[in-house]
């Protein structure tokens, strides 16, 4: 569960309202009366055009029971430590999962949610992998040749590998299928420091960022500009300092300086960002961490990289 830490709410979790409508915990029945209204003119405006409703249940609707948490989630990156979190996740909830990799036969299950499965083949049926080049729009075509509801991209690689403008270049092939064939929802893996978030990047990240990590930064900060102009619903997600340990369930969107999170926090956030039609964070770059305002140094271990 998410939360945003600005609130100063006292309510049970399931009684709140959104964190602007909380002042010292005291609001008057004209404020909560306007406030009301307010959120009904804002849903009414967004209307269908807002909601994230899976195609496959729109065609199922008339002939079965379905909710908006079924889902077909295309994972891009799907050998890489978050997505395969991401693709874990959806398969543990039932959902279907077509990843894109180059290397199919190092997605495996993740460390931090898998348990004693751990490094172990996926061999779920609901799991389709493609071997191919995310840059190919042949390849990424591929994926799309499936009914996708939702997309989380979480490309990665060192620059020496992958080149200085994968990211971008990968994503707007990504970005230009998925209007070819009318999928709206995406989530997009960046980091702490890209965009206009650098200032809530720890001082010794920043240094990095200016320094070793200046390539990769600059094709992220391109990346998350095509998304912002794709006109799709997309949520950039930038988390902080990330591990490969178990799921906390805390995941914070925070506006000071960003604290660690663990890549299974990380994808249930994508998750809900691609599944959940009244996810609050659509055409957002919101910045998460586990612990909020903690300052973290970049674990370069071969245990931050689940190696270990």
């Amino acid at each position: 569960m998410w939360k945003d830490p600005r609130s100063e709410c006292s309510c049970a979790e399931d009684e709140c309202v959104p964190w602007s409508s909380h002042k010292n915990n005291a609001t008057s029945l004209t404020d909560i009366t306007m406030k009301f209204c307010s959120l009904l003119t804002a849903a009414a405006s967004l209307g269908a055009a807002a909601a994230f409703v899976p195609p496959h249940q729109r065609r199922a609707a008339a002939a079965r029971s379905a909710t908006a948490l079924d889902a077909t989630v295309a994972v891009f990156g799907a050998s890489g430590l978050t997505a395969q979190e991401c693709i874990y996740q959806a398969l543990r909830d039932g959902d279907k999962v077509v990843g894109l990799t180059r290397n199919p036969s190092n997605c495996v299950v993740p460390k931090g949610s898998g348990g004693s499965d751990a490094d172990k083949p996926f061999s779920d049926p609901n799991l389709t992998l493609i071997g191919g080049d995310v840059t190919n729009a042949a390849d990424v075509a591929k994926v799309f040749e499936n009914d996708i509801d939702g997309v989380i991209v979480a490309l990665g690689g060192k620059t020496s590998d992958v080149g200085n403008t994968m990211l971008t270049d990968g994503t707007n092939t990504i970005i230009a299928a998925m209007k070819d064939k009318g999928v709206k929802r995406v989530a997009v893996v960046t980091s702490i420091g890209a965009g206009d978030s650098k200032d809530q990047a720890p001082f010794a990240f920043k240094l990095l960022m200016m320094t070793v990590m200046k390539k990769i930064f600059t094709d992220k900060n391109n990346q998350e500009a095509a998304v912002e102009a794709s006109g799709l619903e997309y949520c950039i997600v930038r988390p902080g300092g990330l591990t490969v340990e178990p799921p906390t369930g805390v995941i914070n969107v925070i506006d000071g300086e960003a604290g660690s999170i663990p890549r299974a926090d990380v994808a249930q956030f994508c998750l809900g960002a691609v599944k959940d039609p009244e996810f609050p964070y659509v055409g957002k770059t919101p910045c998460i961490s586990s612990v909020g305002g903690t300052s973290w140094v970049k674990d370069r271990s071969k245990a931050a990289r689940g190696e270990e």
